[in-house]
Formats: C-alpha cells, sequence, structure tokens
C-alpha cells in the first residue's frame, strides 16, 4: 500500500477494508504499547502518538476510526496529522496575517481615494505576502521532518492489525 505520495501531502488519508469486526480491530491497540508509542482510545476513535522523549515540534499523530461495515467486517479511516495544538496554531496565525491584508488594502484604498499617499499601506501588504511565503516554507519543512515518523506511525499500525487487513485506499486531501 502507498500511502502517501511522492510529495508530502497537507493532511495525508487513507482507508483499510479489515476482515475482521470493529471490537477486533479495536482491541488490537489495547494493552501493552510499545515505546514510543502512546495509543488513547475513545468509542470507536483511535489516536496513536509519540511519547514525551520522541516527540518534537513536527510530530505528527494518527487518528483512526473503525467503523463496522457488514458481520465480521470494518473499514479503518485513518488521517494523519500535526499536534493538534500546533495545527490550531498555524491556522491562526494565517487568519491574522490573512485579515491585516485586508485591513491594509482597506487603508490603500481610503488612502488612494482621498488623495493621500499609500505607499506604506502597501508596502505592509507585500511585507504580508513574504511572511506568508515565509510560514509556507516553514511548514513544509515541517513536514519533511515529521515524514519519518509518520511512516513509523503506520508500520506500528498495520502491525497491531495483522493480517487482517483486505484491501487499502489511500488519497490526499488538502484539508483546511
Amino acid at each position: 500500500m502507498k500511502i502517501v505520495p511522492n510529495e508530502i501531502a497537507l493532511r495525508p488519508r487513507f482507508q483499510l477494508e479489515l476482515g475482521q469486526p470493529k471490537e477486533d480491530a479495536l482491541e488490537a491497540f489495547e494493552g501493552p504499547v510499545p515505546p514510543p508509542f502512546v495509543v488513547n482510545r475513545s468509542d470507536d476513535h483511535v489516536f496513536i502518538k509519540f511519547n514525551r522523549i520522541t516527540n518534537h515540534f513536527w510530530s505528527p499523530q494518527l487518528h483512526l476510526e473503525i467503523n463496522e461495515l457488514e458481520e465480521g467486517y470494518s473499514r479503518v479511516y485513518g488521517l494523519y496529522g500535526p499536534n493538534p495544538t500546533l495545527w490550531t496554531f498555524f491556522i491562526f496565525l494565517h487568519f491574522g496575517l490573512a485579515t491585516l491584508f485586508v485591513i491594509f488594502g482597506v487603508w490603500a484604498y481610503s488612502s488612494a481615494a482621498l488623495d493621500h499617499s499609500y505607499f506604506p499601506q502597501l508596502v505592509a501588504m507585500g511585507l504580508l505576502v513574504v511572511l506568508w511565503f515565509a510560514f509556507y516554507a516553514f511548514g513544509r519543512a515541517g513536514k519533511r521532518k515529521g515524514k519519518p515518523q509518520m511512516l513509523l506511525l503506520h508500520q506500528f499500525m498495520m502491525e497491531a492489525l495483522g493480517a487482517s487487513v483486505i484491501s487499502a485506499d489511500s488519497r490526499s486531501a488538502e484539508a483546511g
């Protein structure tokens, strides 16, 4: 199964068909967990992340949702993503930059309509665009740093599920 294309997607997703009931698949993640993983379960959801020792700023985590299909079969929906706190922080930064860009744009338009100088506002808007590109480059570098751990998460999940995987579907979804 190819879980990720050549380029790391923002939040790679996948589906697995299992030849076992949902409860058996969920129980595969209970019990002792080998280091460096930490597994938490809430109803039909399993969250796999790294312990504090191996966790770094860009460490990914894996969210699994396991649903019953028909008698004796289940489907796993998986999503690799960054730490939710980091994700929220980046969204907040991008929203803040967009808000400032709009504010400076309105200010520049108002200044131009009043025949005042609007050069400082255009400079600020240009700096905001440069800052957006810097955030993008920073995020891409972080994804590259987190890719080896993402592959470790995938390997751990596949070992826990064992031979019950019937088929796999990988797709990358650029979410939010």
